[in-house]
């Protein structure tokens, strides 16, 4: 059965205050009540798994203020977009390691920015150990959304990402159940690997406003369905029984006349949205207020129109906001 109240995400930790997937992001979270938060996974060269929304890293790290990586700096075709700047995958964790981490948004979240080059990055199993850590210190039971970024393109570099997952997983104790654990990921092809390696988890497929997952445009090219195409009736029909649930863009959800929660809960599937924002850049047009782009619009208004929708849960970028709003 759906939930009455959907569960409160900590997207990336609190990223509204802090750095985001940094420590004090996390704890912030914890603190501030989420049900669980939502770290991204990229691989090192070496193979550890790192928490960052992307493997390219000069956005959210000092690395390009560092002229000991300045060579490093390259060109790559990511899930075919040319991206310019570091990646991950060219650094071992030691090197990563000596890192600092900054605020993805500087000039909208300036508070944030405060904090910059002041914490290191993470690996998956610090954050696990925070989370758990977490879960004792503040009394109650705090889950992981592990978000799996560009399998495809790093099983094509001779980094497969499902089987360092089960491997932190399991090192962790994740990996059997005992713990809340949902696993999601824009490309449905690593979810089936991670299941049939015997993860315990609610596997989730995110589904973007447009274009088709880089997975099966490798695998089938332009017959490759959409993402619009897998939220219809017959889309979320060849998902029933492969994966647990669907995350969409919130725009599918805000859209006039959609009935996507709906369909899905139809066929036992549940249903998350990404992302509740309050500042007036990430809001739909009838939401924004007065004032520029990081203050605060009518976030309510936006925020009841999804939780009308009947929808499971919501990834948020300011955990008390989110709690405040959405909790029973």
């Amino acid at each position: 059965m759906p939930r009455k109240a959907p569960l409160v995400i900590g997207h990336r930790g609190a990223p509204g205050y802090r750095p985001e997937h940094s420590r004090s992001a996390y704890e912030l979270a914890l603190a501030m009540g989420v049900d669980a938060v939502e770290p991204d996974v990229v691989a090192t060269r070496d193979g550890v798994l790192v928490v960052r929304h992307e493997n390219e890293i000069s956005g959210t790290t000092d690395v390009a203020d560092r002229p000991e990586f300045a060579s490093r700096r390259t060109t790559k075709t990511v899930d075919g977009q040319a991206l310019t700047g570091w990646f991950t995958e060219d650094f071992t964790w030691d090197e990563l390691a000596t890192l600092r981490v900054r605020e993805r948004l500087p000039e909208l979240r300036t508070s944030s920015a405060t904090f910059d080059d002041t914490q290191p990055m993470l690996r998956l199993l610090d954050v696990l150990d925070i989370v758990r850590a977490g879960s004792v210190e503040h009394g109650r039971e705090i889950g992981v959304v592990l978000e799996i970024k560009h399998a495809t393109y790093f099983q094509g570099i001779g980094l497969d990402l499902a089987p360092l997952i089960a491997r932190d997983l399991r090192a962790a104790g994740w990996a059997d159940g005992e713990l809340p654990l949902i696993i999601e990921s824009f490309e449905s092809t690593v979810l089936a690997h991670l299941r049939a390696a015997g993860i315990a988890a609610s596997y989730v497929y995110l589904i973007e406003a447009k274009g088709r997952p880089f997975d099966l445009v490798q695998a089938q090219g332009r017959a490759a369905l959409s993402y619009k195409a897998t939220v219809l009736p017959a889309g979320l029909d060849a998902l029933a029984g492969v994966v647990d649930g669907i995350s969409v863009n919130k725009r599918m959800l805000l859209a006039r006349g959609n009935s996507i929660v709906a369909d899905a809960h139809a066929r036992g599937l549940t249903v998350f949205t990404w992302t509740c924002r309050p500042e007036n850049a990430f809001l739909a047009p009838e939401y924004r207020g007065v004032g520029g782009r990081s203050d605060h619009g009518d976030y309510e208004a936006e925020w009841d129109a999804i939780a009308h929708t009947g929808v499971d849960g919501v990834f948020v970028d300011h955990p008390d906001l989110g709690v405040a709003f959405f909790r029973d």
